[in-house]
């Protein structure tokens, strides 16, 4: 079981999505949020086939510094070739779906290979069931709180009833796993995704749009 005085001293890390950025100036946005408070920098990669959007590439890492731990998270078809050109990078994790993976095994054991820490993404409706012979395998599990592929759609509350039980599932059998949640999460609700065990956020638009970056960041690491 994990010690309840350590959950209780524990923050949320707070990992803001540059999906929101302003990509005419997305250096200068990386930096602000470096500066802010930022925990982790959040990395959506769309392919236009999983889900109905596309966004940038490897290509778009190549020019851009930061010293923020990257977390990426791969909303694609062909995950394994995604993989290989994101490892340069040396992310934190690396996020897939277990949506659009037949053999997410063979996911975990390139990423562990590459040292970097393997993440499964569910959508909303994607049962907690799917993880039953992964769940000792792997780092982080990243609950899609809003349908993946657009930001600024409000957080569904039947993924905060995910969230418990999956932190009921991980207590029992891997404690060390972090619990993600991605999608309509704004000071207004924090507490109540805090309460439901989550560890990490990814919050786009709630801070990219802010007047103040720092503000908008601190009101969720609590």
């Amino acid at each position: 079981m994990l010690d309840e005085k350590a959950c209780a001293s524990s923050r949320i890390l707070v990992a803001p999505s540059i999906l929101s950025a302003n990509f005419g100036r997305l250096q200068e946005e990386v930096n602000a949020i470096q500066n802010a408070g930022a925990d982790w920098l959040h990395i959506d990669v769309m392919d236009g086939h999983f889900v109905p959007n596309f966004s940038f590439g490897w290509v778009v890492l190549q020019n851009l510094q930061t010293t923020l731990p990257l977390d990426i998270h791969l909303m694609v078809q062909n995950v394994p070739f995604f993989v290989e050109h994101f490892v340069p990078f040396a992310p934190l994790y690396i996020s897939f779906h277990i949506e659009t993976e037949n053999h997410p095994r063979r996911v975990i054991a390139q990423l562990r290979k590459a040292g970097i820490s393997p993440a499964i993404a569910l959508c909303p409706q994607t049962s907690l069931e799917s993880l039953e012979y992964l769940i000792e395998e792997i780092d982080m599990v990243l609950l899609m709180s809003v349908e993946p592929g657009f930001g600024g759609q409000k957080l569904l509350p039947i993924v905060l009833r995910k969230a418990e039980r999956l932190k009921k599932i991980l207590e029992m059998r891997n404690p060390s796993c972090k619990i993600q949640m991605d999608g309509g999460i704004h000071n207004e609700n924090i507490e109540s995704i805090k309460n439901a065990g989550v560890d990490v956020v990814v919050a786009g638009s709630y801070v990219f749009h802010a007047n103040d970056y720092r503000k908008a960041i601190s009101s969720l690491q609590v």
